[in-house]
């Protein structure tokens, strides 16, 4: 990189939204720069880690279903491409108790939208698979063709093919841009300044931190605690295709079968307390895996003393409903923010990406739930 080289687009923040978006952009032709302050998929990252649900299912919200039946073909066509396993179509099983709304609506939106599902009985669940405890009047959806993201591995390699593609790469760390109108260039800890006709700040749990005025009351970076539990040697009950990705709305826990030797997955979806990503220390609770003990003893009995191999503290950045925040900054004629995943936002990536990249090369209204207008300084999260 020569110095004065000037992009058509910075990207900051090689996440799975940053590392999208710099591979669309480059995809149109644009001379695209991504920065990230770590690594693409570093530990700190909430796309860091080693995997993440893709499903179809979200209630009533047809939006984010579409945008994952967007999604999963661009994961696979990505990983045909490449040649590397970033996806395993584990199918996706949610559970709930009878009369559950929000599976419910899942349905309605699945017969809309034409996704294919299986709806199970707590008789086709015990038959289907005998590993998991339910109660009688408890149901299933199954998505067979959803899976799980090998999402520490999937960005490293978004970021390469947008590279291979043209894009250049650094491991910077940006400064918070100050001023208003439009904004000529941005500078980096080391002393070094990119300037671009368009930048995307694509942070994720650091977006408050770089526009605390703007963002430090909308967006909440939370700890979430993942555990990862040993099987029995040779025991193939908890492995796919035995076992599923699962969704628990009985629990509220989620998980993943064991997937390349690492154990079964379990977490809690609840929100934790807000915590700073650079800084907050990455060491699991007892009391976290207590619970997450407890679940697993319940839904599976056979695993119900299981040592644990494996514990990862990452975070969420909530926004306080839930929906992404993909909007021009108010004070920065080109500037665009697009983050707010909000612990479901990891399989959107490439829709995500897509979306960000068309409104800057072929402008467009944006989605109103998107806006930063809809973003309010209380969580009262309503999308899961």
């Amino acid at each position: 990189m020569s110095p004065g080289t000037k992009f058509d687009v910075v990207v900051v923040g090689a996440g799975v939204f940053g590392s999208w978006t710099a591979n669309f952009l480059q995809r149109a032709g644009r001379k695209v720069l991504l920065l990230d302050a770590y690594a693409p998929g570093n530990s700190r990252a909430s796309s860091g880690g080693e995997s993440r649900i893709i499903r179809m299912g979200y209630g009533a919200d047809e939006i984010y279903t579409r945008w994952s039946m967007r999604s999963l073909p661009l994961w696979e066509e990505l990983q045909e491409r490449i040649g590397a396993t970033i996806f395993h179509r584990t199918g996706v099983l949610w559970l709930a108790p009878g009369g559950n709304q929000y599976l419910a609506q899942t349905l309605t939106t699945f017969e809309k939208a034409g996704v294919t599902f299986e709806r199970l009985s707590a008789a086709d669940i015990a038959r289907k698979y005998p590993q998991i405890a339910v109660d009688s009047d408890a149901f299933g959806i199954l998505e067979p063709k959803s899976g799980t993201l090998m999402a520490r591995r999937a960005v490293e390699h978004v970021v390469a093919d947008a590279v291979k593609r043209g894009a250049e790469y650094r491991t910077e760390f940006v400064e918070s841009p100050s001023g208003r109108g439009r904004l000529a260039s941005i500078r980096t800890r080391n002393g070094e300044n990119f300037s671009a006709d368009t930048y995307v700040f694509a942070c994720g749990p650091w977006l408050p931190k770089v526009f605390p005025a703007l963002l430090g009351d909308l967006i909440f970076p939370t700890r979430q605690e993942v555990f990862f539990f040993g099987l029995p040697p040779g025991d193939s009950r908890f492995s796919p295709p035995a076992l599923p990705t699962f969704i628990d709305h009985i629990s509220e826990f989620y998980g993943m079968p064991d997937l390349e030797g690492r154990g079964i997955k379990v977490a809690c979806d609840d929100h934790g307390p807000r915590v700073d990503p650079d800084t907050q220390e990455r060491l699991a609770t007892p009391e976290k895996l207590a619970a997450a003990r407890a679940y697993l003893g319940v839904r599976f009995p056979a695993l119900k003393s299981a040592p644990l191999v494996e514990s990862r503290v990452c975070q969420y950045e909530n926004t306080s409903s839930g929906d992404f925040l993909i909007e021009r900054h108010p004070d920065f004629e080109n500037v665009w923010l697009a983050g707010g995943g909000s612990g479901h936002g990891f399989k959107h990536g490439p829709a995500l990406g897509e979306y960000v990249a068309e409104r800057i090369t072929k402008a467009g209204s944006i989605e109103p739930r998107f806006s930063l207008a809809t973003k309010k300084t209380v969580q009262s999260r309503a999308i899961y």
